[in-house]
């Protein structure tokens, strides 16, 4: 990429550049992801390009699917056990025939910078090239020197929070651990995310909690149960270094439920019999409780609502979750969160950390959120919004509200190891460019810039998902 600031004015530019190179080579820090721990903890190599880059990539796999690219010929397994392409050259000659489709698009930018900077890759992926660039990166994976672990301390990672079910047994992470192994001067942690024992709608939610009892030693018959159950498993989740939750509900709805109200629907749950007011009741009800206990033993709360997942029903039904078919909607925070803020917005020990997908929320009701409460502070823009262009209407939305402090830094959210380095690089530019337009409009000094670069880079996501250590 010629110009790191993603500015269009000369001397902006020129700002930008100088604020991007201050941090260029700080530390990634990784609180919230979704990269497996298995790969870590067995440290195999990677297998061919396509299986690397295509095949686990919702953004690329649905884009080409808008096209009428089934997901079976991009290698996407299918649920039914029907087959589907399992050859990855043939499967990177079809993205490369289709490379057009993506111009524009953060896909392509994150794709390109990989081949660049991860792989040294300069050859432009077209249908012409496709084996060239294929091969190119098969020779690469070969290398010892391109095993996840080695890419982990090469990418700087400094902390890497992969994302697990209290139904998870933390394997993989006690494999790590007991390796000895983060990488130098690096760790990888989990993150506590409750969703499949607490979502009443999912068809496994019954056999969660009870493989959420059994490894927490209970038999789990009784809302009071549910909850010891609940409190064993973070617990877990913090021994093995977990400094945060993570909530994935349709709405930010939340609900303080009397105790005997919220076992009545706990066991309507169990009976399979609740509504689906009900099951949203239980949900919001549980994100009340969730922040009790967040205040209780310092994790993080990370709320991320407002997908409708599942939206393509016929992908669901052919290939599963997770590859594509969920789509935004519109989220309310201000009337959903008032019960909890009411009860625990200004407590110090509470730490809600709020995303969302409706661009609309950022100005609107987020930022006079995070400006109003202690415990509040703002998520980077994920998913569909963890663009260039969108990071630089994040800033311009929230700031005036907001400022930079009530922010919480930088999140890749992202299964895909290879472009955790190109996601983080792609926001210290938008930052720089965004902190870069104050500093030419004389609205902040070039030194105050530079250290809110620094903050906002590294410092801000340390102490905000509790890095530091600092739990209090």
């Amino acid at each position: 990429m010629s110009d790191p600031s993603f500015a269009v004015d000369a001397h902006q530019a020129a700002v930008a550049r100088e604020l991007y190179a201050a941090v260029r080579d700080l530390p990634l820090i990784s609180p919230h992801g979704h990269v497996d721990p298995r790969l870590l903890a067995d440290d195999e190599p990677f297998g061919d390009p396509a299986q690397l880059l295509v095949v686990p990539d919702h953004y690329v796999t649905r884009m080409l699917l808008s096209q009428g690219i089934p997901p079976a010929k991009l290698g996407v397994p299918r649920r039914d056990g029907e087959p589907v392409e399992t050859d990855g050259r043939t499967i990177w000659r079809l993205l490369a025939a289709n490379w057009h489709l993506f111009r524009g698009t953060p896909s392509r930018l994150w794709l390109e910078q990989t081949f660049r900077t991860v792989f040294g890759i300069e050859t432009r992926l077209r249908r012409e090239t496709a084996d060239e660039v294929y091969d190119a990166i098969a020779a690469r994976l070969a290398e010892p020197e391109f095993r996840p672990r080695a890419l982990f301390a090469r990418f700087g990672i400094e902390v890497l929070a992969t994302t697990e079910s209290p139904t998870d047994d933390l394997a993989q992470h006690a494999k790590l651990e007991a390796d000895g192994w983060g990488g130098p001067g690096g760790r990888v942690i989990s993150t506590f995310r409750p969703d499949d024992v607490v979502d009443m709608d999912r068809p496994d939610w019954r056999s969660s909690v009870e493989r959420m009892g059994s490894l927490a030693g209970l038999n789990v018959r009784t809302y009071t149960e549910y909850l010891e159950a609940l409190q064993a498993r973070r617990e877990a989740f913090i021994a093995a270094g977990a400094t945060s939750s993570d909530h994935g509900h349709p709405t930010a709805r939340t609900l303080q439920l009397d105790k005997s109200d919220a076992a009545r629907l706990f066991e309507k749950g169990l009976r399979g019999s609740v509504t689906p007011e009900e099951a949203e009741a239980f949900r919001a009800n549980m994100l009340f409780e969730f922040a009790g206990m967040s205040i209780e033993d310092g994790l993080v709360m990370q709320l991320h609502p407002g997908a409708v997942r599942d939206h393509n029903r016929l992908l669901y039904e052919r290939h599963g979750k997770d590859v594509g078919g969920d789509i935004p909607q519109a989220t309310d925070y201000v009337h959903a969160l008032g019960p909890l803020l009411e009860a625990y917005g200004m407590n110090p020990h509470l730490r809600l950390v709020l995303y969302t997908l409706d661009e609309d929320a950022f100005s609107r009701e987020l930022a006079p959120l995070a400006g109003g409460y202690p415990a509040v502070f703002l998520g980077a823009p994920w998913w569909f919004l963890d663009t260039p262009d969108a990071m630089r209407r994040f800033r311009e939305a929230v700031t005036d509200s907001a400022g930079f402090y009530n922010t919480a830094g930088f999140v890749d959210d992202t299964r895909a190891f290879c472009s955790i380095p190109v996601r983080h690089d792609v926001a210290r530019r938008s930052d720089a460019a965004y902190l870069a337009s104050l500093v030419v409009q004389n609205r902040l000094p070039l030194d105050e810039a530079a250290e809110t670069m620094a903050d906002l880079a590294y410092h801000l996501p340390r102490r905000v998902f509790r890095l530091d250590g600092d739990r209090a």
